[in-house]
C-alpha cells in the first residue's frame, strides 16, 4: 500500500487531491521508505518521479474501486497540478474590486426618495440608475465573454476595474440639482465595469484552486459582490441625511461621491500591480487536461452553440435568472417597499437591506463549503430554491404587520437563501458545462439574470405603485415558484467531477494492479513522458 508522506486526506472513495501549497511530495511504501519524488518529465528521467506535485492517493483498500477497471484500463498518466498561496490574494483584489462595483450600483436606489427630490425625477428614473446595470450587460457580455476566452482573466479584470474608477470620478462633479443626465452618465460607465465582473468567480476559482475548494473560492468571489451591496444598503442613509436644503444635501451627495471615487481609485491601482492572469501550473487534473486538449481552432462561436444546445444548462440559465431577477428587483425596490408601510425609516430600510445580503453572505460561504465536502449540486440547489419560495411568501405576508424587528428577521431568513443561490448556480453551470470556458457559462446564466431583473423591477414598480408591495411581491413569488419547477427537471450530469475522477481512478486501477505484481512505484511510471 503506498500513502503520502505530506498532507493526506482520505476521502470516501479513498481517492483525495486536496494538497496544500508548493510542495513536492513523495511516495512512501507501508514502511515508510522512499520511493520517489513526482512523475518523470522527460523519457530518460526514470529512475524518479521528477518534480511533480500533486496526484491522487490511494485508499486504504483497492475494494474502492472498480476491479474490472483494475483489470482493464490502461495507464492514463496524471497531469503535474499544483496550488499556490497566492491563489488567496488574487480572490481577495478581485472581491475588493467587486465590492465597490457593487456599491455603487445601490448608492441611488436605497435612498431613491432623496434623490428624487433633489433632482426632481420620478420614481421610474431613479429605478433606471440601477436597470442600466441590467441593460448594459446583455449587449456587451459577449464581447467580454470573447475578451475572456482570447486575451485572459487578467486584461478583463483590469479593463473593468478601469471602468469602476472613471465612472466614480464622474459622478462626482453632479451633486448638483440640473446634473442628472451626468450623473446617469457616471452609472453607465460604472456599468460596463459589472460585465466585466459578473463571471469572473467561477472562472477565477477554477484557474486558482483545488478540487476540494473550487466551490468554497467560488462563493468567496461572490461574497465580494454581495458585501458591496450591503455597504450599498448601509452607507448612503448615514452620509445622505434626509435634509430639505439643497446645498446641504449637495454637499452630503458629493461627499459619498469622492469616497466612492477615491476607493475606487485604490483598488484600481491594486488590481493593475498585483492581480496574474493564472497560477503557471493547474491546481487541478480537470483544468491540466483542459489546458493540454484545448484545439488551436477553438471556436467561441461554437462554444456558445453547444452551450444553448446543452438542455439541463439552459433549465439553469432560464432558473437562474428568475432568482437572480427576482433579487435584483427586491434591492432596487425596499426603500420603496419600506418606505409605504413605515414612513421616514429609510435609514432602516438600508439596514433591511443589509440584514438581507449579510445573511446571504453566510448562506454564500455555507454552500460554497456544503458542495465541496458533498458534491450535490442539484439536490443543493433544488432545496434552497425551494426555501428561497418559502422565504419570499412570509416576507411578503409580514411586510405589513406594522412591527420592523419582524421585517428584519424575514428578510434575514429570505436574504440568507436568496442570495445564498448565487454561487450555486455558478458552480452548477460549470459542472453541467465542462471543458467549455467557465466565463462563458456564468456570462449566459448573469445575461439571464439582467434580462429578468429588468423585467422584474419595472413589472413589480408598476404593480406596488398601482396596487401596493404585497401584489409586488406575490408577482415575484409566482416567477419563484416556476424557477423551482423547472430547478427539479435539470438532468444532473457533473462533467467536471467525472474528468477529475476519471483521471485519479485510471492512475490507481494501473498502480494497484502493477503493484499486485511486485512493480513498483517508479517503475510503474518508467517511460511515461508529461
Amino acid at each position: 500500500m503506498l500513502h503520502k508522506s505530506e498532507g493526506k486526506q482520505k476521502s470516501s472513495g479513498g481517492i483525495n487531491m486536496n494538497y496544500e501549497d508548493e510542495r513536492s511530495h513523495e511516495w512512501v511504501d507501508s514502511l515508510g521508505n522512499t520511493r520517489g519524488n513526482g512523475f518523470p518529465q522527460t523519457e530518460t528521467d526514470t529512475n524518479s518521479f521528477g518534480d511533480y506535485k500533486h496526484h491522487a492517493c490511494l485508499g486504504d483498500s483497492i475494494d474502492t474501486l472498480d476491479h474490472s477497471v483494475v483489470e482493464t484500463t490502461h495507464l492514463f498518466p496524471l497531469l503535474e497540478t499544483k496550488l499556490y498561496k497566492r491563489r488567496w490574494v488574487m480572490l481577495f483584489v478581485f472581491s475588493l474590486y467587486s465590492m465597490s462595483n457593487a456599491f455603487m450600483w445601490l448608492q441611488y436606489g436605497i435612498i431613491s426618495n432623496i434623490f428624487m427630490h433633489f433632482y426632481g425625477i420620478d420614481s421610474l428614473a431613479i429605478d433606471w440608475l440601477s436597470l442600466i446595470y441590467c441593460l448594459s450587460y446583455i449587449p456587451l457580455i459577449g464581447p467580454v465573454m470573447w475578451l475572456l476566452d482570447n486575451r485572459g482573466l487578467r486584461e478583463v479584470v483590469v479593463v473593468g476595474s478601469a471602468f469602476n474608477c472613471i465612472g466614480a470620478w464622474i459622478k462626482t462633479g453632479t451633486a448638483d440639482p440640473n446634473m442628472f443626465a451626468m450623473t446617469f452618465f457616471g452609472q453607465f460607465v460604472c456599468s460596463v465595469g459589472t460585465v466585466y465582473i459578473l463571471g469572473i468567480p467561477s472562472k477565477l476559482a477554477s484557474l486558482w484552486f483545488g478540487q476540494q475548494e473550487v466551490s468554497t473560492a467560488c462563493s468567496i468571489g461572490v461574497l465580494g459582490n454581495q458585501l458591496g451591496i450591503a455597504i450599498g444598503f448601509l452607507v448612503p442613509p448615514i452620509l445622505v441625511p434626509n435634509v430639505d436644503d439643497v446645498n446641504e444635501l449637495a454637499y452630503h451627495i458629493r461627499l459619498m461621491f469622492y469616497i466612492s471615487a477615491g476607493v475606487a481609485t485604490a483598488i484600481f491601482i491594486l488590481v493593475a500591480i498585483v492581480f496574474q492572469e493564472k497560477p503557471e501550473i493547474p491546481p487541478t487534473q480537470a483544468q491540466a487536461q483542459a489546458r493540454n486538449s484545448r484545439p488551436e481552432e477553438y471556436s467561441y462561436m461554437a462554444s456558445i452553440k453547444r452551450l444553448l444546445c446543452n438542455k439541463p444548462f439552459m433549465l439553469l440559465v432560464i432558473s437562474y435568472g428568475l432568482n437572480v431577477g427576482c433579487f435584483y428587483a427586491l434591492s432596487t425596490l425596499l426603500n420603496r417597499m419600506i418606505i409605504e408601510h413605515y414612513p421616514g425609516q429609510e435609514v432602516n430600510a438600508g439596514r433591511i437591506g443589509l440584514t438581507i445580503v449579510i445573511a446571504g453572505m453566510g448562506g454564500s460561504l455555507i454552500c460554497g463549503i456544503w458542495l465541496d465536502k458533498t458534491k450535490t449540486y442539484k439536490q443543493t440547489t433544488l432545496v434552497v430554491y425551494v426555501l428561497t419560495l418559502a422565504g419570499m411568501l412570509v416576507y411578503s405576508f409580514t411586510l405589513n404587520l406594522g412591527h420592523l424587528w419582524v421585517v428584519f428577521v424575514t428578510a434575514g431568513a429570505l436574504g440568507f437563501f436568496m442570495t445564498g443561490y448565487l454561487p450555486l448556480g455558478f458552480e452548477f453551470a460549470v459542472e453541467l458545462t465542462y471543458p467549455e470556458s467557465e466565463g462563458t457559462s456564468s456570462g449566459l446564466l448573469n445575461c439571464s439574470a439582467q434580462i429578468f431583473g429588468i423585467i422584474f423591477t419595472i413589472s413589480q414598480g408598476k404593480i406596488i405603485d398601482k396596487w401596493g408591495t404585497l401584489p409586488g411581491n406575490i408577482f415575484l413569488c409566482i416567477f419563484l415558484l416556476i424557477g423551482t419547477v423547472m430547478t427539479g427537471l435539470i438532468k444532473s450530469d457533473l462533467r467536471r467531477q467525472k474528468a477529475n475522477q476519471q483521471a485519479e481512478i485510471k492512475t490507481v486501477s494501473k498502480m494497484t494492479a502493477d503493484m499486485e505484481v511486485g512493480v513498483s512505484p517508479p517503475e510503474i511510471l518508467k517511460d511515461r513522458k508529461l
